[in-house]
């Protein structure tokens, strides 16, 4: 098998070799640029979405589904459920920027309309066509997923986290915070509101059991080394095989999670953030600090509150961080799970 799925995305040559028969009978077909569908011979144990490169420079969940794409190709690996592939930002993995104009990441639940046409609001639209033709094609009562892999722009206290969508009033699920926990993931973000992100959408327009997870930070292809995905590997190596792994109940003693408290939003040109340009995610921040002044309006950080994806940079009108703080798990009582 001379060419991999991966070297000929990035190289922008043909992927008709993608389409057809697999080694154990399954069939595989391109649903557009750098979306590959696999169908399995029996009826799928459940309907699985693995996205990566939303933000093209984090090589290293592109990588990991490279491999995973090609142990299915090459027969190592059997698939028993149905499985979406999404390769998401081509023209920034191959210019090996995060974007080259918009974030596509905050551009779909629709928001890809109210920017200006480009290459990458209309890739957010076509993304959201081919998740619509893909959970379209799900049979009826089979478990849905989305993992979106990322890394991040900076260092963090805690290397690997999830972020669990907005649930939309819906309480969360434990157990699938126990399988991060197998993916070597312990720490949770919880979203508070409705966000233009792919996993959310997933979540919101499918029903989905949709996470984002950061996997460490960004780094070129092939040097990615020191960022440990094994476990995770492992994991969706067996959901594409059909099997979830043994898991515990859910401890809240095994995890970290936080919620989001506060979007801190770059209103103007004057916009400064009071943070040092190395700080990490998950800094813990003093009660009282100005963490960020734009125009005369001061964001002063609240007990408790930490920091994370602070981007000074960032357009006018977007987010320049998330403070988040402590929090459990909604239970389906409305409780907290404790």
């Amino acid at each position: 098998m001379p060419t991999s799925f991966l070297q000929a995305l990035l190289d922008n040559t043909p992927l008709d070799f993608m389409d057809g028969p697999l080694p154990d009978g399954s069939q595989g077909q391109m649903l557009g640029e750098g979306a590959w569908l696999v169908e399995p011979v029996r009826s799928p144990v459940m309907n699985l979405v693995i996205s990566c490169g939303i933000h093209g420079n984090e090589t290293a969940p592109i990588e990991l589904v490279g491999r995973l794409i090609e142990a299915i190709r090459t027969g190592i690996l059997c698939p028993q459920s149905r499985v979406l592939f999404v390769m998401g930002n081509l023209d920034a993995m191959r210019a090996g920027k995060r974007y080259l104009v918009e974030d596509i990441n905050r551009l779909f639940c629709g928001k890809h309309g109210e920017v200006a046409m480009g290459a990458e609001p209309a890739r957010a639209a076509a993304l959201e066509q081919v998740l619509q033709q893909f959970f379209a094609g799900a049979e009826p009562h089979t478990p849905r997923w989305h993992f979106d892999l990322h890394t991040a722009i900076r260092g963090s206290y805690y290397e690997k986290f999830a972020i669990y969508p907005f649930v939309d009033g819906l309480p969360h699920d434990p157990q699938a915070v126990a399988l991060l926990g197998a993916c070597d993931i312990q720490t949770m973000l919880l979203h508070s509101k409705p966000s233009p992100t792919f996993s959310y959408h997933a979540s919101h327009h499918f029903g989905a059991k949709a996470f984002t997870l950061e996997l460490g930070k960004a780094r070129p292809f092939g040097q990615n080394a020191g960022v440990d995905v094994s476990a995770l590997e492992r994991v969706l190596a067996g959901m594409i095989a059909g099997v979830l792994p043994a898991l515990p109940d859910y401890d809240p003693a095994a995890f970290r999670i936080f919620e989001a408290t506060r979007d801190v939003i770059k209103t103007s040109a004057q916009f400064k953030l009071n943070l040092a340009p190395d700080v990490q995610n998950f800094t813990p921040l003093e009660a009282g600090y100005v963490v960020a002044e734009d125009a005369g309006h001061r964001v002063v950080v609240q007990p408790g509150e930490h920091i994370i994806f602070p981007n000074p940079d960032v357009k006018v009108g977007l987010r320049a961080g998330i403070l988040v703080a402590p929090a459990q798990l909604k239970t389906k009582s409305g409780a907290n799970a404790c």
